[in-house]
């Protein structure tokens, strides 16, 4: 068997070790809403054919979301070469989201804390946008499936409670995989895709590895904002092992588009979660297709620039080329 070969052995065996788990804990899942997502259908998209890349944008001036900017204000650079917008919305649209949960042994203290913060994230979202609700620890649990009930949201956050190790990448696969089930039929539900994971420690029982969890979320069209919270009793120095974890929750962030956040205190969990839903609901949609027309599945760097100055702007670093069908 060659090298190759059991490296993809080793993923798929461990893709379906992931699914495996998340289908144990699905057998204590409250049955979805009706508001939920029918379970065959993938990711939104504004591709037109497979030529058409889509952004989210987010512009800040260092105190503020700027809202008021125009397609002429944007300048996206792929690989260097400039490209025609031939997309752009700044409306405030639909959002579908993942809310990731960190219970392992060592969120014990800092659950209830957390459980709050997360359940007024889940009161900001509007009838219009959908989340579901995944715990992890030693086992990725869906205790929600998509919903746009708010006290569905709730009544699943406080359920749950501290145990175990920490299958965060686990965790992160399986909220990538379900989003992709989340389609628009139509313009009206054209939904932008985010996870918000909170953690307090590194992985240490996932079978997927980071690299690839890293390649998947990079493929995709969600957005990954991460919460770290540093110390073994609450945030604090850092601990080695929260070091690593550190940089795997900057990593899903800055490759994705999202943003990183590492509180001081637990008591600064219910901010983070509302700068989230602010951004989330701040953002422009910019949308062009590719002047490269190979299809070759490479990675294109992308580079998004405004007419205006003083004003800084965030975005997903790249993408991946179409490959031949």
């Amino acid at each position: 068997m060659t090298r190759a070969t059991r490296l993809r052995f080793r993923w798929l065996a461990a893709a379906a070790a992931a699914s495996a788990m998340l289908s144990v804990g699905a057998a204590r899942t409250p049955q979805a809403t009706s508001s939920a997502q029918p379970p065959d259908r993938q990711a939104p998209s504004f591709r037109v054919g497979v030529d058409l890349v889509s952004l989210n944008v987010t512009v800040t001036d260092g105190s503020r979301y700027v809202t008021d900017l125009t397609a002429d204000d944007f300048n996206v650079f792929e690989d260097g070469v400039k490209q025609g917008v031939t997309f752009f919305n700044r409306t405030n649209l639909p959002i579908a989201l993942a809310l990731l949960l960190d219970t392992s042994a060592s969120m014990d203290t800092k659950l209830p804390i957390a459980q709050e913060a997360a359940i007024g994230f889940g009161r900001r979202l509007r009838p219009q946008d959908l989340a579901e609700v995944i715990d992890f620890d030693s086992r990725v649990v869906m205790l929600q499936a998509f919903t746009s009930d708010a006290a569905d949201i709730e009544q699943a956050i406080r359920k749950t409670s501290a145990g175990g190790s920490t299958s965060l990448f686990n965790a992160v696969y399986i909220a990538l995989k379900d989003l992709k089930k989340v389609v628009a039929r139509n313009t009206d539900e054209i939904r932008r895709q985010a996870i918000v994971v909170l953690s307090d420690g590194e992985d240490t029982s996932s079978l997927l590895p980071f690299e690839e969890v890293l390649d998947l979320a990079k493929r995709s069209e969600t957005a990954i904002y991460s919460i770290g919270l540093r110390g073994g009793n609450g945030p604090g120095p850092a601990t080695r092992g929260f070091k690593e974890a550190e940089f795997v929750l900057k990593q899903f962030s800055q490759e994705t588009g999202g943003r990183a956040f590492f509180p001081s205190q637990l008591a600064d969990l219910a901010g983070v979660y509302g700068q989230i839903s602010d951004e989330l609901s701040s953002q422009y949609t910019v949308g062009y297709t590719s002047r490269n027309t190979k299809r070759d599945g490479s990675w294109r760097r992308l580079v998004v620039r405004l007419n205006r100055s003083n004003l800084t702007v965030r975005a997903k670093p790249g993408y991946f080329a179409p490959t031949p069908r």
